[in-house]
């Protein structure tokens, strides 16, 4: 297995993590709700992820709901002192496994209850607040749930603030309130909306935590991305993954499995350098996506 920091490591919070962490959505059922098909594997995946050097996983409550979180703590629980776990709030689970807002003080404080005890936490070291305006980031002032967060924080149940499925604006109003530690949107190579916003989070040093990173385009289907890979001989989602950590210093990538196999292949991410040539490239995939 490769040494994943080579990849790098950045700060996040007041914690050092490596660049190439763990997303634990996959960890779920299908749609992510309910249980996996296969707990043993889940327990597995999460285990292999630590032993190989991973020490940030992003996860929330509502993966499940409950049940990834139990995951995690039935496979790290009691957590090693370098594991960095961020969790994300702002949603809740409808029982036809709807994704429904839940901004509300009490529901924000009833979320990060959950977290901490699923996860059997007693401080969530980073707590993302998920703006769920709309299918996508969508305008409109987060001061009030944000505010409801800080209580938290204020309290003592969360270190670390992060923002989640926002635009530039709410990203600036979010600093404004509070210390932002990093921003979770979507982001690839065929969905770069947010390069400004990347390159103004590095220079403040912010973590940009890009989510599905793989997707936006029929999965993988770019000639370009799978030539590319074919020259280095590498597969394209690692390509694709590589683009990403040096497009900027601070993106942290969070890509999920349920497969130990996927799981060394994305790893394996770390010992790949893309040429400048190919990089070229590659930047051209959003042109045509566009």
């Amino acid at each position: 297995m490769p040494d994943i920091k080579s990849a790098g490591t950045y700060t996040l919070g007041d914690r050092t993590v490596n660049r190439l962490g763990y997303g634990a959505m996959q960890l779920a059922g299908p749609h992510v709700y309910g249980p996996p098909k296969d707990r043993d594997a889940a327990v597995a995946v999460l285990r292999a992820a630590v032993e190989n050097g991973v020490n940030h996983i992003d996860t929330s409550d509502f993966y499940g709901p409950h049940v990834t979180n139990q995951i995690i703590r039935e496979a790290l629980h009691p957590y090693g002192n370098d594991l960095t776990i961020v969790t994300k709030i702002g949603a809740v689970r409808g029982s036809d496994a709807s994704w429904l807002p839940a901004f509300s003080a009490a529901e924000l404080t009833k979320a990060v209850e959950d977290n901490l005890r699923n996860l059997g936490l007693e401080v969530m070291d980073v707590v993302n607040m998920r703006i769920m305006f709309g299918m996508e980031p969508t305008e409109g002032s987060i001061e009030a749930p944000l505010t409801a967060l800080a209580e938290l924080q204020r309290r003592g149940l969360v270190k670390h603030i992060g923002l989640s499925s926002v635009t530039p604006t709410q990203v600036a109003e979010g600093r404004k309130l509070v210390d932002i530690v990093c921003v979770q949107n979507q982001y690839n190579l065929a969905h770069r909306g947010d390069d400004a916003l990347v390159d103004e989070l590095a220079a403040a040093g912010i973590a940009y935590v890009p989510f599905f990173p793989l997707g936006g385009f029929a999965p993988l289907q770019s000639s370009t991305l799978s030539e590319v890979a074919a020259r280095l001989g590498a597969t394209p989602m690692q390509v694709a993954l590589a683009w990403l950590l040096q497009r900027s210093p601070n993106i942290l990538l969070i890509p999920g499995t349920s497969s130990v196999s996927h799981l060394k292949e994305n790893l394996a991410t770390s010992d790949l350098v893309l040429p400048a040539e190919e990089i070229a490239a590659l930047n051209g995939i959003a042109a045509i996506t566009a």
